[in-house]
Formats: structure tokens, sequence, C-alpha cells
């Protein structure tokens, strides 16, 4: 089975090609790929299959071997694979996923694709669309959130996955460790939930680190600074344009007059290599 790597602001991927065959993987193959002792090492696969509503339907698994509804950055990754090889040569792209079908532009220079924009699509502060259990009101901004005998205030929304916005005076590694499981498993959140620590620096720029639902902290994550932009602009924190300094490097993230939220940001390809035919075999001898 050959493979791909690409990475987007440090946040990488494992691209596999279904579009001819499919590409059947169980829970345990998907935890010992991503493995970076055991496996090739990623915050997450990437499957590209054919699609019968868009140009191409793009499959994202967790490190737990869960399902994520969509990645910006992913995404990013997909589209600069399909266009480098040759398979998607216009600049314009639609994806489906799980949260419905994405606009993708690439820019390019010298026929190699430099930055993509990814449409994310509207926030929804609604609880249900979280979802958000037990608690009061219709939303969830600046809401009071108790978590290991201390109280934060956040802000809760959707970006086709749900999202927990703290905004901190300064960004801490040990806070987003610390807090970020503990956020991710709250039992308010019945199908968990990724947290944004976000700290504004000016109407026009912010710091930000991310836990990820099933992946833990990550260098970067395009709907989780969508997220973290539609909290801030709703709580008269930022301008519509901001730009997101990640652990992986700078994201631009820009809200429309419409309310969609566009994220700019590069894609790398690593390296393109071929699973031994008993890889799986191999791996699982070795968690034995």
């Amino acid at each position: 089975m050959e493979f791909f790597k690409y990475h987007s602001l440090g946040n990488d991927y494992i691209l596999l090609d279904a579009t001819e065959s499919p590409v059947q993987l169980s829970p345990e193959d998907i935890r010992m790929l991503c493995d970076r002792h055991l496996g090739i090492g990623a915050d997450g696969i990437i499957v590209v299959e054919l699609s019968g509503r868009a140009a191409y339907r793009m499959i994202n698994y967790n490190p737990d071997a869960s399902e994520a509804d969509v990645s910006g950055n992913g995404l990013r990754c997909l589209a600069k694979h399909l266009y480098e090889t040759g398979m998607h040569p216009e600049k314009e792209l639609l994806v489906e996923t799980p949260s419905g079908i994405k606009e993708i532009i690439m820019h390019t220079a010298m026929g190699r694709v430099r930055t993509i924009q990814v449409n994310m699509g509207r926030p929804d502060f609604r609880r249900s669309s979280i979802p958000m259990g037990d608690g009061e009101g219709e939303e969830a901004v600046d809401y009071p959130l108790e978590v290991s005998g201390r109280t934060f205030p956040v802000t809760c929304l959707s970006m086709g996955t749900p999202h927990c916005v703290l905004f901190v005076d300064e960004v801490r590694p040990t806070m987003v460790r610390e807090l970020g499981p503990l956020l991710e498993n709250h039992p308010l959140f019945p199908l968990r939930v990724n947290v944004e620590f976000a700290q504004v620096l000016n109407m026009s720029e912010m710091r930000l680190r991310s836990w990820e639902r099933g992946a833990g902290e990550t260098m970067a994550s395009a709907a989780g600074a969508s997220a973290a932009v539609a909290a801030a602009l709703r709580t008269g924190r930022c301008k519509r344009k901001v730009d997101v300094q990640l652990p992986g490097g700078l994201m631009e993230v820009e809200v429309t007059p419409e309310g969609d939220i566009l994220t700019r940001g590069p894609a790398r390809r690593v390296f393109r290599g071929v699973l031994d035919e008993d890889w799986r075999e191999r791996s699982r001898l070795l968690l034995a």
C-alpha cells in the first residue's frame, strides 16, 4: 500500500488514495499507523475517495481511530496532493466531508501550491450543535465552566466539530496539557470537545494552542483557529481578519460579511513510501 505524508503548519497526516481501489483499515490499524514509534506517525489519517456530490470525498481518522468531522489542515494537505499529482489540475476544488462540502482555493506559483484557502463554513453557537449537556440558555458564550475545582469563562460553538474556547492572559503549555484532557472529556460534552486556549494580543493578532479531541495537543488546527476567532469576534475581542500564531506557524483567518470563516495557510509533502505486505503482523507482534 502506497502512502504519502503531508503536514500543514506541523499538523501532519498520512494520506491514502482510495480512488481506484478501496482502503480498509481497522481501528487497530489506524492506531498503529499513527503511532510515532510503531508506525509512520501522524496526527491523523486521510483517505481520499471519489464523490458523487463533489470532486472528491475525504475521510479523516484521529489517532485514536475515531472519525473526525472535518479538518481544515487535512483539506489543505489533500488539495496540495490532488493538484500537484495531476489528479485535480484546477485551482478551485470542492471536497465532501461529514460536515458538508468544503470550498478550497489554491494559490500557485511555477506549478506548485504555495498557500491554500479553505472555507470552514459558519460558526454555530447553539448548545445543541456542539452538543452541550446540562445548563441554562440556548448558547454558551462566556459561560462559567467548572473543572478541577476551578471555574473558567468559556465560549462553546460548532465549526462542524465541537469547540470550547478559553481566553487566557498567557498561553502556557502546562495549562494546555493539564486542562486539555479534562475539558475534552468534561461531562457537559457527551461527544467530547476540542479545546482552544487563546491569547488575544490585539484586535488583529492572537496566539493559540489547541487540544484536539482524539488527538491531544497539535501544532496547528484550522477548525480550532476558526472557532477561536469566531468566539473572539462574538465577544468583541477582535476584528474580522486575524493573524493566528500557532506552534507550527502563522495562519490567517478571516470572517466574511456573510459569516463564513476562511483560513489560509501552507501545506507540505514530506515523503512518500510503501507499507510492507506484513506490516500489520509485524506491528501486532511488537504490541503483544
